[in-house]
């Protein structure tokens, strides 16, 4: 005899936000209803609209998952082998790929960022602060280990994330998509880190 056990209110939200991202994927944000999502969930759109109060906090949901799991990959760059100034290019460069591919090759993933950016920017100011924080950290270490000269971590993280606001905010990166937009990426970051990088005195 099977008994079925009873979801928790977690586990529904997160069954709407799994196919609702499928049905997303598949027929674009635009063209899915919350019908749509409560047919193939075989439940009423009211049922849907017990867990979630729009579709488009569906999508705040959706993204909010989807930039925390490219947060887990900068992580892992930066907390890899290399330098300091190393890592932080490398994390710098995961979060471009992440945008171009998402436009080149997820076009619909790309068009579920840009309506949770428009609806719901307390999510994205929270992956900037999460992704400011790792910076922060690395740049700590390399002031411990002599790399960079003493300095605020936190307010040169933050002028990092600005200076390199074209090659991290996805608009920005469809706008410039068809440039050498990583190479212009390694070069911007490798002028701002020289600018704290301890003075070498040349060999005689």
């Amino acid at each position: 005899m099977n008994i079925r056990v009873k979801e928790t209110a977690d586990e529904t939200r997160e069954r709407i936000a799994r196919t609702a991202e499928e049905l997303f994927r598949r027929m674009g944000f635009a063209k899915t209803a919350v019908a749509d999502i409560a047919a193939e969930l075989g439940m009423s759109a009211a049922n849907v609209y017990r867990f979630f109060p729009s579709k488009t906090a569906i999508v705040a949901t959706i993204c909010t998952r989807t930039l925390l799991e490219n947060e887990a990959q900068v992580a892992a760059v930066l907390a890899g082998e290399g330098t300091p100034q190393e890592r932080i290019i490398a994390g710098f460069v995961t979060i471009l790929r992440y945008h171009k591919e998402n436009f080149l090759e997820e076009r619909r993933v790309h068009d579920m960022v840009l309506v949770a950016m428009e609806n719901n920017w307390d999510a994205i100011e929270a992956h900037k602060a999460r992704i400011g924080g790792m910076i922060a950290k690395v740049l700590a270490e390399g002031i411990e280990s002599g790399v960079f000269v003493p300095h605020d971590p936190g307010m040169t993280s933050q002028i990092i994330l600005g200076a390199c606001v074209r090659y991290c905010h996805p608009v920005l990166v469809v706008q410039h998509i068809d440039e050498d937009l990583e190479a212009g990426l390694r070069a911007s970051l490798s002028f701002i880190l020289r600018s704290i990088e301890v003075e070498r005195t040349p060999l005689p």
